[in-house]
């Protein structure tokens, strides 16, 4: 089964990526932030881990206020690097874990967190600033990233102890993971800083110590600080080191620290560390019955015929047909659409398997294939077909079979709004346009 092997924790401050695209590994300001990374990348050298479990906080970046989430859990195939306002940096997409992903986010929310999740969104600094100087890159990464984004910008956010406990069942997500995977945890954030407001510049070394001694040998301590007494000691966003708390909460309570560092050379007190992971294997029937513990909630559903819930396996596997289907609520994409879905077929990427679905309108083969039902009611509302219609073409019924079913038969609808062109099936229309 999985196991982690240990963690990395580190700030992920731009400088580090500036330092990095800039070549200055030899200049004397900016060299010794190689000189810290340099002990922690011979340990993921020496270790392989298989999968490295990212921790971080997006940076408004690709997460904006619209939708701000506290546990946000990146789940696709690959995470590109973000455009910060000056254009992305150079660096290759980094291929994901769907596979260990998904258990992971399947596991965490049954142990009660309230996980989102995500899939083609880029990436900020907080993952390939420290990323750049962890991890090979060329041609490509040498180790596959499952991506945790915090919410720790806009209040309310986690608590410190929400944090310690979200890290005590990343645990037990990985150690009940069947495949025999070795995966590390990285910690980003921090330490003492502030860019904001007439305090901005603040840092505290003497408590950047206390963390750092804190965060190995009494963690447990650092759970009951609030977000104030962080910001009070570290900096409104130095407080942001409750990431390394889901880091720490993954380890067990014996942990052996083989490397530290610590650097200010600007605004934010660069730190980095490896605690190599001393836990015990899971003893007898514990994985198992975990696993048991994730399925629980759909546990007998594949007996429902007819029946298939959208999963998060289903999400990523048919992720692109259903971000085709969901572009119907964009003017653009349906005039083109229904111009020429050839070319809207092209530009979407689209597999063989997924125009022939969509141009056939085979309303069961696309939810058989993972469309999830309410993109099939966007195209239906494009196209001029009644909800009712896709229903009775799912239970291989003519409409007018299906309709006897229902207690009003004669009642048909969609959602197409103001926009939509006349709907062929709906007589009140045909009323007022004839």
């Amino acid at each position: 089964m999985a196991r982690i092997i240990g963690a990395v924790a580190c700030s992920h401050t731009p400088t580090i990526g500036f330092a990095f695209d800039k070549n200055k590994q030899q200049d004397p300001v900016w060299a010794p932030i190689f000189e810290a990374f340099a002990p922690v990348r011979r340990w993921l050298d020496e270790q392989k881990p298989d999968v490295l479990f990212f921790i971080y906080n997006d940076h408004v970046t690709s997460f904006f206020f619209d939708h701000y989430s506290a546990f946000t859990l990146g789940v696709g195939e690959q995470h590109a690097v973000a455009d910060e306002g000056g254009g992305a940096r150079d660096l290759p997409a980094l291929a994901g874990h769907p596979k260990l992903a998904q258990h992971i986010g399947r596991s965490l929310v049954a142990d009660e967190f309230d996980m989102s999740f995500f899939q083609d969104r880029a990436l900020d600094h907080g993952v390939f600033s420290p990323l750049s100087l962890l991890c090979p890159h060329e041609p490509a990464w040498s180790t596959p990233v499952i991506p945790l984004q915090v919410g720790v910008l806009q209040s309310p956010v986690p608590s410190a102890r929400r944090c310690w406990r979200l890290g005590q069942a990343l645990r037990r997500a990985v150690e009940s993971y069947p495949d025999d995977l070795k995966v590390a945890i990285v910690a980003t954030g921090g330490l003492s800083h502030q860019v904001h407001g007439e305090r901005a510049g603040f840092n505290n070394t003497a408590w950047d110590a206390q963390f750092l001694d804190l965060i190995e040998n009494d963690p447990v301590r650092l759970t009951e600080m609030t977000q104030a007494e962080l910001a009070t000691l570290g900096g409104a966003e130095g407080a942001e080191v409750i990431m390394w708390l889901v880091m720490r909460g993954a380890l067990s309570a014996n942990i052996r620290k083989t490397h530290q560092s610590y650097y200010l050379p600007s605004m934010t007190g660069i730190a980095t560390a490896v605690y190599e992971n001393l836990a015990s294997p899971p003893i007898a029937g514990e994985a198992e019955r975990h696993r048991r513990h994730v399925e629980a909630q759909l546990a007998g559903v594949e007996k429902l015929d007819g029946t298939y819930p959208f999963t998060l396996e289903t999400s990523v596997r048919a992720y692109r047909l259903n971000r085709f289907l969901h572009a119907m609520t964009q003017p653009e994409h349906r005039a083109r659409f229904l111009t020429d879905e050839e070319t809207s077929f092209d530009a979407a990427g689209l597999t063989p398997q997924e125009r022939d679905l969509v141009r056939q309108r085979d309303w069961r083969g696309l939810i058989h294939y993972g469309v999830i039902f309410f993109m099939l009611e966007k195209l239906g509302a494009v196209v001029g077909v009644s909800n009712l219609h896709i229903y009775a073409a799912m239970r291989g019924q003519t409409l007018e079979a299906f309709q006897q079913t229902r207690n009003a038969p004669g009642a048909l609808y969609s959602v197409a709004g103001k926009d939509a062109a006349p709907q062929s099936w709906d007589a009140s229309t045909q009323a007022t346009t004839n």
